[in-house]
């Protein structure tokens, strides 16, 4: 009798774990007790490689696909106790996945002593076996429980996202593996090698490192896939979850990696450092992930800059970087802002640009004293000139804006806002014809990027649609602009950089035109105006493009005449940069390709605003 008693006794005490039924038959989340699907989720083994994760990440399936028919549970199964410690799980000190990692110094988990003689573990639960069976080295095991990660932060229900944001590690667990495969890249990759690899996909995993073509393309294609799979996670996911993996991410990895790095002083450092942040930044679709990460390099100020200002360091110094002592690190920097440009986000184009043009304060108010030449008059010899006449350039650009319209007073208005075939014809002319080489090879006029800028415009059209903007240009009577004109930082260093590409490498001139156009290209009528329209009147001791480009023109054509032949090795040096010719070394050559990449840019700037066309409204 006793001995059954006992035997009932303690089958009275067993049914207490199994969690109990309600009338509905479904389990009710108020028992603590762990349940089966627990045990096995904190039996399993957490090391990679284990035989058993085949089973393993079929087993969490079936619990992903239960939780999503009734998300109720999700609370139950990440809330209960552990059968190995008899404590909640979020109860138990954090620890890494793998067993016997330690934590960081100066982490709150090391300053605390362990409650055990072995090192801390955490408990396991069903996002624990997740996130560790995402590490797999099998294709099929990895991809299968990423995939289920997927669909567990994507729960609509806000009781769910939150259980599973306040009652997992889930977003440290994923920032701790993104800073690991950041740190596992050997210091020593090449940046050229970084920019090079083609945008990485969380569902090809291994494939991009089978190659093998540079030392450290595995940790790198670990590395992109591992961030397109946040990226994807963060844009899939509830926002309370996405919320939370973004600002893990910013904390974790922006603030407590990438800014350490990016303020170093040593030039291969700061190199490898900002061709990571720069394919981080091609990597990035989500706009959560993508918003943080803005703000983290450019700061979140918006009103009119003011010379020797730098509210945000890291912006003034990745800035300050584009005009670098080293051309290396200067093409690097610039590589990366172009990059920002490219991404669909307001505050880029606002924050580097936009808001120090707001009130038009580039412009002459006082009525200017009427100049007697007026504006040059087109070349009829000038190819590409008479626009209207030519079909080519009027088919396919219904937004191009030919407008038979009255040719402007000289002095009559502050913004020129020509005709496009003057405002074309400007750019074109601008470089004088001893110095152009490009008529001398085959299919050498501007029509050659017509092509490529209206796919550029097109993009920054598209990308700048739900941002508001307005078509025309600010009214100059609502413009009240306080203090004197600023261009911003980052125009003056592009301006800065643009007056001396007669004296610059190649590849750096080139980078420099690759991120004035692109800023030309957006539809902004304040960014077109400033960057485009040659006929403005400026306010005294302000620039624009076309005035820079004017200063740099009367340079060249000083420097031009005291070098002998130069148009012969003008010529060379062009069929040079076009293998047309094995190359040589001779005297100024950084000089002639100068000149011949400022040739191309004024094709390309008459290209963009052919396709754009000026902007409608008063001046």
């Amino acid at each position: 009798m006793g001995g059954r008693g006992g035997r009932e006794g303690r089958g009275k005490r067993g049914a207490g774990r199994v969690p109990c039924q309600t009338a509905a038959g479904k389990r009710c989340p108020s028992i603590p007790a762990p349940c089966p699907c627990q045990k096995l989720l904190q039996l399993s083994g957490d090391r990679l490689g284990s035989g058993t994760e085949k089973e393993e990440v079929q087993f969490a399936a079936v619990l992903c696909t239960k939780i999503k028919e009734d998300p109720s549970l999700l609370a139950y199964i990440l809330e209960g106790k552990s059968i190995l410690t008899g404590r909640r799980a979020q109860e138990l000190p954090a620890s890494p996945v793998e067993e016997g990692a330690e934590h960081p110094p100066g982490t709150a988990a090391a300053a605390s002593p362990p409650a055990e003689v072995s090192p801390p573990r955490r408990d396991s639960n069903l996002v624990t076996s997740l996130v560790g069976l995402c590490k797999s080295q099998k294709s099929r095991v990895a991809l299968k429980a990423r995939e289920n990660l997927l669909s567990l932060v994507g729960l609509a229900q806000e009781a769910a996202a939150a259980c599973l944001v306040r009652s997992s590690a889930l977003c440290q667990l994923l920032t701790e593996h993104l800073c690991d495969l950041y740190s596992a890249v050997p210091p020593g990759t090449d940046p050229s090698d970084v920019l090079a690899l083609e945008r990485a996909s969380w569902r090809s995993q291994g494939d991009a490192a089978g190659d093998g073509v540079f030392p450290g393309k595995e940790s790198l294609a670990a590395f992109f896939a591992w961030l397109d799979y946040l990226d994807e996670l963060v844009m899939g996911a509830h926002p309370v979850v996405a919320d939370a993996i973004t600002e893990a991410v910013e904390e974790k990895f922006f603030q407590g990696i990438l800014q350490p790095q990016l303020l170093e002083m040593s030039e291969l450092a700061v190199l490898g450092v900002t061709a990571m942040l720069t394919g981080t930044v091609r990597q990035l679709r989500a706009p959560p992930l993508l918003r943080r990460l803005v703000l983290f390099l450019l700061g979140p100020d918006q009103h009119p800059e003011t010379p020797g200002d730098s509210p945000h360091p890291l912006r003034a110094h990745l800035i300050d970087r584009c005009n670098h002592l080293s051309d290396e690190i200067s093409l690097a920097s610039l590589r990366l802002f172009e990059e920002l440009l490219r991404k669909p986000h307001e505050h880029v184009v606002r924050n580097l640009a936009l808001r120090n043009l707001e009130t038009r304060g580039y412009l002459q108010r006082s009525p200017p004293i009427p100049d007697e030449r007026g504006p040059p008059e087109p070349d009829p010899d000038e190819d590409g000139l008479d626009l209207e006449e030519d079909p080519y350039f009027t088919d396919g650009f219904p937004d191009a804006g030919f407008r038979m319209t009255k040719k402007r007073l000289p002095g009559s208005a502050p913004s020129g806002k020509g005709q496009v075939s003057e405002v074309v014809s400007s750019f074109l002319c601008l470089v004088p014809e001893d110095a152009k080489t490009s008529s001398c090879m085959e299919e050498g006029g501007y029509d050659t990027y017509v092509h490529d800028a209206l796919g550029t415009v097109q993009a920054c059209r598209a990308n700048a649609a739900p941002w508001g903007w307005p078509l025309a240009p600010r009214p100059l009577d609502a413009c009240h602009p306080e203090v004197t004109f600023y261009e911003g930082h980052f125009l003056k260093v592009l301006f800065d950089r643009m007056s001396r590409i007669l004296d610059q490498p190649y590849s750096l001139n080139l980078q420099v035109t690759s991120v004035l156009s692109r800023l030309a290209a957006f539809p902004h009528p304040h960014l077109h105006e400033y960057l485009l329209d040659p006929y403005l009147t400026l306010a005294p001791d302000c620039r624009s493009l076309f005035s820079v480009l004017v200063r740099v023109i009367g340079d060249l054509v000083q420097r031009l005449q005291r070098v002998p032949h130069f148009r012969a090795k003008l010529l060379l040096v062009r069929r040079q940069l076009m293998g047309m010719v094995p190359g040589e070394q001779m005297d100024h050559t950084m000089l002639f390709k100068g000149v011949v990449v400022l040739e191309e840019f004024c094709k390309e700037l008459a290209a963009i605003a052919l396709v754009k066309g000026p902007p409608e409204g008063p001046p």
